[in-house]
């Protein structure tokens, strides 16, 4: 009867075990897969994004790794259709913005510590940026990162535009939504462009 207990737990514990490597194969099969497959998406349905989609878009951006923890991002959410136009007036990057029902505008925070210079916010803005495409391409939206920052007539245009405080600054605008294409994404494998110890 022992031997059969233990044999009985044996079993249960191959078949968990098996079960967890199963789980955590697929898992990171999923992960791999989503990263593969995020593309930039420019053409975009009228249906709106939900509530519930900006929320889990901004969750993932703000779990972004970020220097000494300070969390710099700061994000505008623009679903107005008059907003959205006057925002691709400003931005030529951004045109798609005419049919997108959605933009997030990253932002950073560029003071930190008593005031002084903040050297890691576009840093950390971009990790965060990352973070929200591969959200988008995940729930099966379609987002594009249209860049503002360095261009100083952009982002100081933009800047007023929002009514942003002086230490905060758009980095960049993420047009969002429901594709309208077939977009495809790019292979960007390059074992060329790999160097092992030096150059």
């Amino acid at each position: 009867m022992k031997n059969l207990v233990k044999l009985i737990a044996l079993a249960a514990f191959t078949l968990l075990t098996m079960n967890s490597c199963c789980n955590s194969g697929s898992t990171a099969d999923a992960v791999l897969e989503n990263i593969h497959n995020r593309k930039s998406v420019r053409q975009f349905t009228s249906e709106p994004v939900s509530d519930k989609q900006v929320e889990t878009l901004l969750r993932a951006a703000m779990a972004a790794p970020t220097a000494v923890n300070y969390q710099p991002w700061r994000f505008v959410v623009v679903t107005e259709r008059a907003e959205l136009d006057e925002i691709a007036g400003i931005l030529p990057y951004a045109q798609m913005l005419k049919q997108a029902p959605l933009a997030i505008i990253v932002c950073g925070e560029t003071t930190w510590m008593g005031g002084s210079e903040n050297p890691y916010w576009q840093q950390d803005c971009a990790a965060a940026t990352e973070n929200l495409l591969l959200a988008a391409e995940a729930i099966g939206l379609g987002a594009v990162w249209t860049g503002v920052y360095p261009n100083k007539d952009l982002y100081m245009k933009l800047h007023d535009y929002l009514n942003l405080p002086s230490n905060v600054q758009p980095m960049c605008c993420i047009p969002v939504g429901h594709p309208a294409g077939n977009d495809q994404p790019k292979d960007k494998w390059k074992p060329e462009n790999i160097h092992y110890g030096k150059w």
